[in-house]
């Protein structure tokens, strides 16, 4: 495996196993994520939230199914925010897809591997055009796949920020009656999905990053007030590890823009 980029922010979170444990909940309000029984797996993610995201990615490879998220939420995360190489980033995100996919296909119960199969399928549109995505089918599935955890994980904040920026995605790519008509994709019910999750999870540097993303692919120069309110909501917010840092940082970035 090629080095990863490292996290720019190194030293700024030292958590351990006990500090891991005791933080697990607001850690992992967003997705749900049971707390770990495994010493090595627990060990995976203190890597994670540390920011040693390769190392939390190489440990939880080696654990098999066991480590399949610890490994799939540091790809991603590194993949969104540090890889500088787009060819690499895209098959960084593809590699997820293939991992959570395969385990999502073997246990359907297994709900956080169908989301970063969602989530790394959603980032891997991103790049080759939402478009050429959408006549692939990879909509199709992103949306049956999100869908699906919310159905079975109602309180899963996360999946319902990428089902969120889905709707906008589509409807800011091929407009409203298309998005509608072929996928299902709905401006309001793309809002309301936000606010759904902020309410679960108000803490969310996430949801409030793709939320502003949202308000101005879905209404441009007439959301961008309430698009910059959103940014500036997560600019303010206090990241608790590594992941949550890297949004803050993005929120700032755009404030900057």
């Amino acid at each position: 495996m090629a080095k990863w980029t490292a996290f720019p922010y190194a030293g700024d979170y030292r958590f351990d196993a006990a500090s891991v444990k005791k933080k697990w909940s607001r850690l992992h309000a967003g997705d749900l994520e049971p707390l770990p029984q495994d010493p090595e797996l627990m060990q995976a993610w203190v890597h994670f939230h540390n920011g040693d995201f390769q190392k939390a990615a190489t440990l939880g490879q080696s654990l098999g199914t066991f480590g399949a998220c610890v490994a799939s939420k540091a790809t991603c995360i590194y993949a969104t925010y540090l890889e500088k190489h787009e060819t690499r980033r895209l098959d960084l995100f593809l590699e997820v897809a293939d991992r959570a996919g395969d385990i999502a296909g073997k246990d359907p119960s297994h709900l956080n591997a169908r989301y970063w199969r969602a989530y790394a399928l959603g980032r891997y549109s991103q790049g080759i055009s939402v478009a050429k995505a959408l006549a692939q089918g990879l909509g199709t599935k992103v949306k049956s796949d999100l869908e699906y955890v919310i159905r079975h994980a109602p309180q899963h904040a996360d999946a319902h920020v990428a089902l969120g920026s889905f709707h906008a995605e589509v409807i800011d790519k091929v407009g409203s009656l298309i998005g509608a008509m072929a996928y299902g994709a709905n401006k309001d019910i793309g809002l309301h999905l936000f606010e759904q999750a902020l309410t679960l999870h108000k803490e969310s540097s996430y949801g409030l990053l793709e939320y502003a993303h949202a308000m101005l692919m879905l209404g441009g120069d007439d959301m961008m007030s309430e698009a910059n309110q959103l940014y500036l909501r997560a600019a303010q917010t206090k990241p608790h590890d590594a992941a949550e840092r890297l949004d803050v940082e993005m929120a700032k970035a755009q404030l900057a823009d």
